[in-house]
């Protein structure tokens, strides 16, 4: 099928604005896959994800397409879902327990959502998920013969991790202030039409050709930066032809090899799953952790953390400076922030933050002066010696003339 192209926007305009009227149905109910994700991420997996032979579907446009994904209705389902990322970042193993427990303090719970679904940013994970509306859904993180589940039913978050036998648990999930919705566009058409237009230049939105996906038949939308300059090489999503689902989302940057997010189900089934997928016993003799109590923990940082990071961290940085200024605008957008003090000396940081920054951190000169460039596959970093920083999707060199023309 031919591509049908039409003016885009950014992937996180598209992710924003095209989820907002979908909010209440699809993208909402798949909550785990969203935490997978971001919102939202299968390296290598492609065979066990698409079949052979794309389906023979009939032709669609971008924005048809898009209109599909704001009238899907989709509020049940379960299944298997692959996620792996590669953002290009050094094994980040013992770090955590290197920094002796930060922002969890000792005796965190190793069933902490905050704190165990961080493996998802790194590696290959196969879950198990289910959704039954907004107030329902469970994922299990596959990790061998262990499991952990994080499972929402109502009122109640449920964490459980098998290895440890620890539960988390945190009351009045539904409860809480809500954030202001603004108002959205009356029909998936209006929504479509609003993305497209507010797209402007700086994107190409396809619709390229169709795939198998789980067994299922889908279209695949092709989002794509037309500026120069920008880290996302593409953003692919595999849409259900019948529901309008996203079954598989794939973001590939400018340097190539593997994606940096890929993620997509294996299996997938529309059905209501049974109620008694959401609940939830404390198994026998497991160590319990109460949210509210995680959370008085976490306001109290280590008592070795000044001495740690050095006594002038804190004076150097807890006052940001001048602020934060944004630097361009679409894929190429840069954030530049003047913290108004030199940046610290690494050699006075615990060596476990000393190694990371050294596996990662190249050192940079310019008209600017001198400085350190944190690189990703997807996000940079730029820290000058006179304590700048420069961040974005964007290039190392689209960086340092941001640095150089001293915006």
């Amino acid at each position: 099928m031919a591509p049908n192209e039409v003016p885009g926007e950014t992937a996180g305009e598209i992710r924003g604005e095209a989820r907002g009227e979908t909010r209440r149905r699809a993208s909402r109910y798949v909550v785990p896959v969203a935490v997978a994700g971001v919102a939202a991420a299968t390296i290598g997996l492609v065979p066990a994800l698409a079949a052979s032979g794309d389906p023979d579907l009939p032709e669609i446009t971008a924005q048809q397409l898009i209109e599909k994904i704001a009238a899907s209705e989709t509020q049940t389902l379960s299944g298997t879902f692959r996620v792996s990322t590669d953002l290009g970042l050094p094994a980040l193993d013992g770090l955590a327990s290197g920094l002796g427990g930060l922002g969890g303090g000792e005796g965190s719970s190793t069933a902490d959502p905050s704190q165990r679904l961080t493996e998802l940013a790194s590696g290959t994970h196969t879950l198990r998920l289910a959704a039954d509306g907004p107030e329902r859904q469970r994922l299990t993180l596959l990790d061998g013969s262990d499991e952990y589940s994080l499972i929402h039913n109502g009122d109640d978050v449920w964490a459980h991790d098998s290895k440890s036998n620890e539960v988390f648990h945190e009351k009045g999930a539904s409860e809480g202030p809500k954030a202001e919705e603004k108002e959205l566009p009356a029909t998936p058409k209006e929504l479509a039409d609003e993305v497209l237009k507010a797209a402007g230049d700086t994107t190409s939105i396809t619709v390229d050709g169709t795939a198998k996906v789980a067994g299922r038949d889908a279209y695949q939308l092709v989002i794509k930066p037309k500026q120069a300059g920008s880290t996302v090489a593409s953003v692919k999503i595999a849409v259900d032809a019948a529901n309008g689902t996203p079954l598989k989302f794939t973001l590939s940057s400018v340097e190539g090899g593997k994606p940096v997010v890929d993620a997509g189900f294996t299996k997938v089934d529309f059905a209501r799953p049974d109620a008694s997928v959401f609940a939830f016993e404390v198994p026998k003799g497991a160590k319990v952790t109460e949210g509210a109590e995680e959370a008085r923990k976490s306001e109290k940082l280590p008592e070795d953390f000044e001495k740690e990071f050095g006594k002038d961290f804190g004076k150097e940085f807890g006052g940001f400076g001048k602020g934060l200024n944004v630097i361009g605008e679409g894929w190429t957008t840069i954030a530049k922030l003047d913290t108004g003090a030199p940046a610290p000396k690494t050699d006075e940081a615990p060596k476990e933050i000393r190694g990371l920054l050294d596996s990662f951190g190249d050192e940079v000169t310019g008209k600017f002066g001198s400085g350190t460039l944190f690189k990703t596959k997807l996000v940079n970093a730029l820290l000058t010696d006179d304590g700048k920083v420069y961040v974005g999707a964007v290039t190392k060199d689209a960086l340092v003339d941001a640095a150089n023309a001293g915006k």
